[in-house]
């Protein structure tokens, strides 16, 4: 009797757990749903590209709307923007020197920068934009709040350089949707993994190769 009960007690407790992860993963569910903008929104400030792949993939399999989610990725990217800007702008050569070597940037690729950047600045704020920053993302942005470029026309030259990148990303990521698509649904899982590996390694590639070169 004792043992029974001890059984009978423990699989309704199981039963119990299980009910309540179903619930809380139903409300987590909703809640991403419900929060999906403001996420890819977030998710842009800190890591842009791969949510911007990452979101066309997603809208070719009909989870985003279109208008809402390249709004919301443009508007990440360029809070981005600001932020390095303003990291520059107020924080001066003394503290980017101080403490930029935490963010890669050291005085060595500040002048390297800097050296072009002066001369060529709305072209190179706009450039960046197409080509991750020349390899220098964060340098650049920085840069130009070091430099005192003026704050609209800064603001405006990403906007312009961040709704085409955005763009372009979002057709890439919308290719390998349809892609995704076609494949047969035991290789979905492997055919994820390659292209998300892949996305990284590339980026992370084409970013050392053009910090190589001489802007």
């Amino acid at each position: 009797m004792i043992k029974n009960h001890l059984k009978n007690g423990f699989l309704f407790n199981i039963s119990d757990i299980l009910k309540i992860m179903t619930e809380i993963l139903h409300n987590i569910a909703l809640w991403v749903e419900s929060s999906k903008y403001i996420l890819i929104f977030v998710g842009t400030i800190f890591e842009g590209p791969i949510v911007m792949l990452t979101s066309g993939f997603l809208y070719s399999l009909g989870q985003f709307n279109l208008i809402p989610m390249y709004i919301a990725l443009v508007l990440g990217d360029l809070t981005a923007d600001i932020g390095w800007y303003c990291l520059g702008r107020f924080g001066g050569r003394k503290t980017v020197f101080k403490y930029g070597r935490f963010l890669g940037v050291t005085p060595e690729i500040l002048e390297k920068v800097g050296d072009s950047f002066n001369k060529y600045h709305q072209k190179i704020l706009i450039i960046s934009k197409l080509t991750m920053g020349l390899g220098f993302a964060s340098v650049i942005l920085i840069f130009a709040g070091i430099s005192k470029v003026p704050f609209k026309k800064y603001l405006v030259l990403n906007l312009i350089g961040g709704f085409i990148w955005t763009a372009i990303l979002i057709i890439i990521g919308y290719f390998f949707g349809n892609i995704y698509a076609l494949i047969p649904n035991y290789a979905k899982v492997v055919f994820l993994i390659v292209v998300l590996v892949g996305a990284i390694f590339s980026i992370r590639y084409f970013n050392k190769y053009l910090s190589d070169k001489k802007i």
